[in-house]
């Protein structure tokens, strides 16, 4: 449970990781001249810190941070200050081999790189929690800690271990979880290839055997590995809560690709949701995933403003092409970050490495030097965001909903399924991509969160759903709602049993629809609809009950049956798709949505131009990012704040460049929707 007040300072805080034991001594006092230069006021500190904050067992060197956090609060420079525990020394699995993870073949995973301990162990918890309690209590009082920073990317590298360290501690979290044998076989399903277990000391992890794996053992031991993880940051958490006044964070990572770890449940254990976020090199559109991440890790929150604790200022060094921002790209992905509701931009890191596995990866000060297009744009971004001081504390207007579950990602995605096309991130990308390119904001929610204020929720390939959702999801359409359903929804419960009685299960009724049997598409193959879409992936011989039939596959395995449906319940509508439809025909679709729900943009803009707002009561900011290579000239009036000029009714936002303008009181009414003008 939360514990501590806020944890914003005067304005929007700015910084990055810094590691001060890389460098030498002399080196400190050139770091935070220019931290000050560049308008850096929070840095991390002492992340992986912890071979030389213990050298040995039990023997704690604490003289070069005392004097690291000396020089940086003599400068003005707040710290974020770790736990340390984030990798453990050379010297624990040297006493204790034990304390190593293991792979679902039994590989070992030893040291060399990091986080090279198995989550369960009793040993590493011992030790790290030794640690925490020597560092809170030496720097608990130390003025220039203003935050503390649980671990580092908890369970990047370690989520699962099959060891029998690990497998004892699966055998009480099932347990605590079933209570007793009969009714963990009943929710397993273990009658199915006689599975059927008579000994708690029988039961394992999944790990590597002759065929596939029991599809509930594999959903709770991945339940089971993501509560480790928090079982360490919650440890962790409480010796903290005893010995400090300052706010608890720990870096999250989504929308990077971290699969296992359902933060969604890790939000209440600390004060302040933190997230790390890089773009995919790859992809030319990264800027679409950055708005997804930062969108989802809002959910998280609640709402409320987050912390963006590590992003590139240019290249990383983990991906298989490592490119460069263009001029002008960081100042853009961090001010995009801040339109969707952080309240602190930070980088990994301060000084790019000499050496390790991450030297080449890009830093606020290059390798080059101060004299340099990044730390040129380090300076412009630290004057941007000094200058929105002001957009402290509000928060995102989003007037739609798309729900996410962690579990759900989990379980469609296990092995043994109709199709291996079928991904859950797949229609969740799509949707969101649909919506950015209206211009619509949207929220990132759990299931379970409250609908009420939005005028449309979507619901992409919700496989696995309890009831209680399902119910809430009928019960927010029957109150007036618009809502859509993806195919493969509703299709299990939460123990991966199937519902009965026809897909899309849990949702079939509020649908008005039956789906006796899916007709996946062979790889390639692509059909067409009655109103002019193509799909591919999947079909499924689909039976409207009560539904509206909107449109129907022209070819392929089913030509005349339906694809997309409406459905009246109550005072609002439930959309059902049927199909993977190609981007043109999402497009339209979420055009269709958005007209019947009444959800629009804050501002009309053209495609490429990103239009987010934030609202602290009745003030209200507008942030305009133009991903074009040309200017627009968008309706608004207010005063931009990155410029100071006054805009009367016309906006000129030149190509790659960013505006934030101050709209001015509105009161209690809602703000007015201008157009474009060009």
């Amino acid at each position: 449970m939360r514990q501590h007040g806020t944890w914003q300072g005067d304005g929007i805080f700015y910084g990055a990781d810094y590691n001060p034991e890389q460098w030498p001594e002399e080196v400190w006092a050139e770091d935070v001249a220019l931290m000050r230069r560049a308008g850096v006021d929070l840095v991390s500190v002492g992340i992986f810190s912890w071979a030389l904050l213990e050298p040995t067992p039990g023997r704690y060197e604490f003289g070069w941070l005392d004097r690291a956090l000396d020089v940086l609060h003599d400068g003005g420079i707040n710290v974020d200050l770790a736990t340390a525990t984030a990798s453990p020394p050379p010297w624990l699995a040297h006493r204790h081999p034990e304390t190593l993870p293991r792979t679902a073949d039994g590989t070992v995973l030893w040291p060399g790189g990091r986080q090279a301990y198995c989550p369960s162990s009793p040993v590493f918890r011992e030790r790290s929690l030794a640690l925490v309690e020597a560092v809170a209590g030496r720097y608990a009082e130390h003025p220039a800690v203003v935050m503390w920073h649980i671990s580092n990317e908890l369970g990047c590298h370690n989520v699962h271990c099959y060891c029998d360290v690990s497998a004892e501690a699966f055998r009480r979290w099932l347990r605590e979880r079933y209570g007793d044998l009969d009714t963990l076989n009943a929710a397993w399903g273990t009658t199915f290839w006689s599975q059927r277990y008579d000994d708690w000391a029988e039961i394992n992890p999944p790990r590597s055997a002759p065929t596939f794996a029991n599809p509930t053992q594999q959903l709770d031991f991945l339940r089971f590995s993501s509560d480790e993880q928090r079982a360490q940051l919650r440890a962790e958490r409480e010796v903290l809560a005893r010995l400090v006044r300052q706010p608890v964070t720990t870096n999250f990572m989504i929308g990077t690709g971290i699969k296992y770890l359902d933060y969604h449940s890790w939000a209440s254990d600390v004060d302040v949701v933190s997230n790390d976020h890089y773009l995919t090199a790859a992809d030319p559109l990264s800027h679409l995933g950055l708005a997804l991440a930062a969108d989802h890790t809002r959910g998280v929150a609640g709402g409320d403003p987050w912390l963006l604790m590590e992003h590139s200022t240019s290249a990383v060094n983990w991906q298989p092409r490592n490119v460069a921002k263009a001029p002008g790209q960081l100042r853009r992905n961090s001010l995009a970050h801040v339109a969707r509701g952080a309240d602190g931009v930070l980088f990994f890191q301060w000084r790019a490495s000499r050496a390790g596995a991450e030297k080449f990866h890009s830093a606020l000060v290059p390798h080059a030097g101060p004299d340099t297009k990044v730390f040129r744009e380090v300076c412009q971004l630290g004057a941007d965001l000094k200058a929105l001081a002001e957009v402290r504390g509000s928060r995102v207007d989003a007037e739609v909903a798309i729900l996410f579950d962690w579990e759900a990602w989990w379980g469609v995605e296990l092995d043994s399924h109709p199709s291996v096309d079928v991904t859950y991130a797949d229609r969740l990308r799509a949707l969101h991509g649909a919506l950015w390119r209206a211009g619509v904001t949207t929220d990132v929610v759990h299931p379970s969160a409250d609908l009420s204020g939005y005028q449309l929720v979507l619901v992409p390939t919700l496989y696995l759903v309890r009831d209680a959702d399902a119910e809430a999801l009928r019960r927010y359409v029957d109150g007036g709602g618009t809502a859509l359903v993806t195919y493969f929804s509703g299709i299990v419960d939460e123990h991966d049993h199937i519902r009965l009685g026809g897909y899309p299960g849990a949702f079939r009724d509020l649908l008005g629809v039956r789906t006796e049997e899916f007709f996946p598409l062979r790889e390639g193959e692509r059909v067409r609809l009655d109103d002019g879409a193509t799909a591919d992936v999947w079909t499924e011989w689909l039976h409207p009950e009560g539904a509206e039939v909107l449109a129907s596959y022209a070819d392929g395995p089913l030509p005349g049956v339906a694809a997309l449906t409406r459905h009246r319940v109550g005072r609002g509508t439930a959309w059902y798709v049927g199909t993977r439809l190609d981007e043109a025909a999402t497009d339209r679709l979420v055009a269709r949505l958005l007209a019947e729900a009444g959800a629009r943009p804050p501002v009309a803009a053209p495609t490429g131009v990103e239009v987010v707002r934030r609202r602290a009561g009745d003030r209200s900011w507008l942030f305009v990012i133009n991903h074009t290579d040309a200017e627009v000239r968008l309706d608004v009036t207010g005063t931009e704040l990155l410029g100071g000029a006054r805009c009367t009714g016309e906006l000129r936002v030149p190509a790659g460049e960013v505006a934030v303008v101050r709209e001015g009181h509105v009161g209690a009414v809602p703000l007015a929707r201008p157009t474009a003008t060009a």
